[in-house]
C-alpha cells in the first residue's frame, strides 16, 4: 500500500508525551517530524484515498467525511491538552517527509508569527438562538370572521415576530460586546443555517472567542450567567478548542 503523510498541525516542540493509545485517520498513531525548531504532526494515510482525485470523490460521502473529521479533530484535541496546535486544514497531505519539510521551511515565519501569538490562549464558541415558537392550539373559532380580521392576524402575527428576532439580536449583540472584553480577538461567523445543522432555532450569532487559558474561566461562568437572561433564547458554549478561526488556515 503507497502511503502518503497526512500533517495534522504544526507547533513548537513539547515535553509531555502524547496519550499512548492515541491514534490518528485510519487507526495510525500520529508521529512527530522535528524540524527547523518546530514540529509537525504527521501519520500515514492511503494514497487511495488521499491523492486529489480521491479527495474530490470523497467530497461526496458524507460517513467518509465525518470518520475523517472525527480523526482529525481527535489528535488536535489531544496536542491541545499538552501544547499550542496551530491545526492544518483537513486533507492537508504530502509526498513524504521531505514535503513536510519544505512547506514548513516555506512557512515557518508565518507559523511562528502565529504560534507566539496563541500561545497560552484557546478558542471558544458562542452560539445565541432564537428558540422556535411553540405549535399554538387550535383556535376556538376555525376561521377568522373576515378576510379584514384574517389580515390583522397576520400582521400581529408577523410584529411579534419581529419583536422577538429584535430582542433577540440586540441580546446577542451585547453578549458579543461582554464576551470580546474577555477575549483577545473575536471572530462572528455567517449564522448557521438550521435546515443544514438540524439544530433547533434560528442562529443569531455564531461567535468564536481568543481567550488566554487562565481567563477561561471567568468567560465561562459569564456565559453561564447570560443563559437565563432572555426567555426564549439559548446561548450555547463550546470549547476549548485549538484556535482554528484566528489562524488563517481554512477550516
Amino acid at each position: 500500500m503507497i502511503g502518503l503523510r497526512y500533517v495534522y498541525a504544526v507547533c513548537r516542540p513539547f515535553g509531555t508525551p502524547l496519550q499512548s493509545q492515541l491514534t490518528g485517520i485510519g487507526g495510525a498513531p500520529p508521529a512527530l517530524l522535528h524540524h527547523h525548531g518546530l514540529v509537525a504532526v504527521v501519520s500515514t494515510v492511503p494514497e487511495a484515498d488521499f491523492s486529489e482525485s480521491a479527495l474530490k470523490a470523497h467530497l461526496e460521502d458524507l460517513d467518509w467525511l465525518t470518520a475523517t473529521a472525527r480523526a482529525h479533530q481527535g489528535v488536535i484535541d489531544a496536542l491541545t491538552t499538552v501544547t499550542t496546535p496551530l491545526p492544518l486544514r483537513l486533507g492537508t497531505v504530502f509526498r513524504d517527509d521531505s514535503g513536510v519539510r519544505m512547506m514548513i521551511e516555506a512557512r515557518e515565519d508565518d507559523f511562528r508569527r502565529i504560534l507566539d501569538r496563541l500561545h497560552g490562549r484557546v478558542e471558544w464558541g458562542v452560539k445565541v438562538y432564537l428558540e422556535p415558537e411553540p405549535a399554538e392550539p387550535a383556535p376556538a373559532v376555525a376561521k377568522p370572521a373576515s378576510g379584514r380580521d384574517y389580515l390583522r392576524r397576520r400582521r400581529e402575527h408577523s410584529h411579534a415576530h419581529e419583536e422577538k428576532w429584535q430582542r433577540a439580536e440586540e441580546f446577542a449583540e451585547s453578549l458579543n460586546e461582554r464576551l470580546s472584553r474577555l477575549a483577545e480577538d473575536t471572530r462572528l461567523h455567517a449564522p448557521q443555517n438550521s435546515a443544514l445543522s438540524a439544530t433547533p432555532g434560528q442562529n443569531i450569532l455564531n461567535g468564536a472567542y481568543l481567550v488566554p487559558r487562565e481567563h477561561s474561566e471567568e468567560f465561562v461562568e459569564l456565559v453561564d450567567r447570560t443563559k437565563d437572561e432572555a426567555p426564549g433564547i439559548r446561548v450555547e458554549l463550546t470549547g476549548p478548542w485549538a484556535a482554528y478561526s484566528f489562524t488563517g488556515e481554512e477550516s
